[in-house]
């Protein structure tokens, strides 16, 4: 462990608690920071301070309305379907600019609590074709955000070159499997744990579960 600070980017879904929970083991201590931007479902932020709140972990959450008006999508609108990206076309769920917008905040907020290290859920081998979860983002902002504020951050990405199944079986390695299958928020409907099921993100999540379950005999 290394005794040094982190915030982890939290949303209280399947990546990020997995996240949560790599960041309680790798440093000494840790904060989370949430972005409320008027999402579809207002049953995330409740999720994520509910784990944190379990976990002993300070949470800050942040107004981000902003982002709200900007980028009308599927999940900022109740009259826009969750589609899948069809002919080169990003999925309806792709909010422009988020994680550029959540990472930079974070960044700030890192260096007002004294932290160098920044963790994000981010993932370039199960994702929707969204151009900021890939690797080459992630560092380019890296270095922006210490170039803008003479800071030695490091952004981590512990999810980065992992399927949903590997993520699982990450999370069993962490002692978290059950939790995080019982207490995350992933579905797009807003439903915890299972979800609904037929949402892209649910789908992505149970495939991975049950790969992973087959894989090591787990019901």
């Amino acid at each position: 462990m290394k005794k040094e600070k982190a915030v982890v980017v939290f949303s209280g879904g399947q990546d990020s608690t997995t996240c949560l929970f790599w960041a309680m083991r790798e440093f000494e201590e840790v904060e989370a920071v949430t972005f409320d931007y008027n999402q579809r479902h207002r049953t995330e932020i409740q999720c994520a301070k509910e784990i944190a709140s379990e976990l002993g972990i300070k949470h800050h959450v942040l107004d981000m309305s902003l982002l709200n008006q900007l980028a009308p999508n599927a999940l900022t609108r109740n009259d826009i379907e969750v589609k899948e990206g069809e002919d080169g076309n990003l999925p309806t769920t792709f909010v422009p600019g988020r994680n550029l917008l959540f990472l930079s905040f974070a960044g700030v907020l890192a260096s007002q609590v004294n932290a160098k290290h920044i963790i994000t859920g981010v993932c370039e081998t199960d994702f929707s074709g969204y151009p900021d979860c890939r690797d080459q983002f992630i560092k380019s902002l890296n270095v922006t955000l210490n170039l803008s504020m003479d800071q030695n951050f490091v952004i981590h990405t512990p999810l980065m070159w992992l399927n949903k199944a590997q993520t699982w079986k990450l999370a069993d390695e962490l002692d978290a499997f059950e939790y995080i299958r019982t207490k995350t928020l992933t579905c797009y409907n807003g439903i915890i744990a299972e979800g609904c099921g037929i949402c892209p993100s649910c789908q992505l999540r149970k495939n991975g579960l049950a790969e992973y379950l087959e894989t090591v005999g787990k019901k």
